[in-house]
């Protein structure tokens, strides 16, 4: 896990006061968007645009992504051609359905690293599974391009790909097709050692489904959310990062495994239960990512 990703906040394309608005957010991720935020007509202008952008805008210590258009239409070529002038830190993949297709984008992005004189793959990819049903088929297959990075995942197309009415049921939990997908992508994410990446929260307007939905991507091991509004970044940043208490803890039970070591024992009562090994490694992961968010500040 190279890179703080626990908000990762959609850009449209082009608009240049939104894309004013979210530098000053505490988003970890920008995400450019050439896909669904551009009409067909504007697709050319906006790339423009966005290559501009990476030439020119200074992010800071944020991540650049590129929602690029997927390779069977008109623009995906040229997105990967225009904006790899000045690139971003990945690409987010849209309607990723097969090992080929990925494979495709990364040939492409190894032909023009080596034309604009960039590193050999510095640049990666954040493929979107499950977006279609042959897409949610093959998502076990998507991570074993070594160029991807993370992985998330999309209901709302499935949706339309499905035909279905609706993604969540009255009680606002996904219906088992999506379920299936969004578990999935976050075992395959973890099998490849690579970041999983909770979906989008498309109701920005219900708060408190909002927010129960961030605590159970984290509560489930999901790494990072991305975001629609701005008004979800902090909220997600918060989800996506332990607490002061689970630090705290995470601390008392290293040393309380180092003075169990030191008597050759591996495991032993803590606060009332028993632990071993998965329980030192998991407060050593959540020290490290308290590290990481705090490098994140300065």
């Amino acid at each position: 896990m190279t890179r703080l990703r626990r908000s990762l906040h959609f850009v449209p394309g082009g608009n240049e006061r939104m894309l004013a608005k979210s530098l000053d957010t505490d988003a970890d991720c920008l995400i450019l968007d050439l896909e669904d935020a551009v009409t067909p007509a504007r697709k050319a202008e906006v790339r423009s645009v966005v290559s501009g952008w990476l030439a020119e805008v200074d992010f800071g210590t944020k991540e650049t992504a590129v929602r690029m258009n997927p390779l069977d239409t008109p623009w995906g070529y040229a997105d990967l051609e225009e904006t790899m002038a000045n690139p971003p830190d990945v690409y987010l993949v849209p309607k990723s359905e097969t090992l080929d297709g990925v494979n495709l984008i990364d040939g492409e992005l190894r032909r023009l690293e080596r034309e604009y004189a960039h590193a050999d793959g510095r640049v990666g990819l954040v493929p979107i599974a499950g977006e279609t049903p042959l897409g949610a088929l093959n998502i076990s297959t998507l991570a074993r391009c070594p160029r991807v990075a993370a992985m998330t995942w999309g209901a709302e197309d499935l949706a339309t790909a499905l035909g279905a009415s609706r993604n969540r049921d009255a009680d606002d939990d996904y219906l088992p097709p999506y379920q299936h997908v969004r578990v999935t992508t976050l075992l395959c994410a973890a099998a490849a050692e690579v970041q999983p990446i909770d979906t989008v929260y498309a109701n920005f307007r219900d708060r408190d489904g909002f927010l129960r939905d961030c605590a159970e991507g984290a509560a489930m091991g999901f790494t990072g959310k991305m975001s629609i509004h701005p008004d979800q970044i902090d909220p997600i940043n918060a989800a996506f990062a332990p607490s002061p208490e689970q630090i705290a803890e995470a601390r008392a039970l290293t040393e309380a495994f180092a003075a169990a070591q030191a008597e050759g024992r591996m495991a032993f009562s803590f606060n009332g239960a028993m632990v071993d090994a998965p329980h030192l490694n998991r407060a050593r992961a959540v020290l490290e990512r308290a590290r990481q968010i705090e490098e994140s500040k300065t």
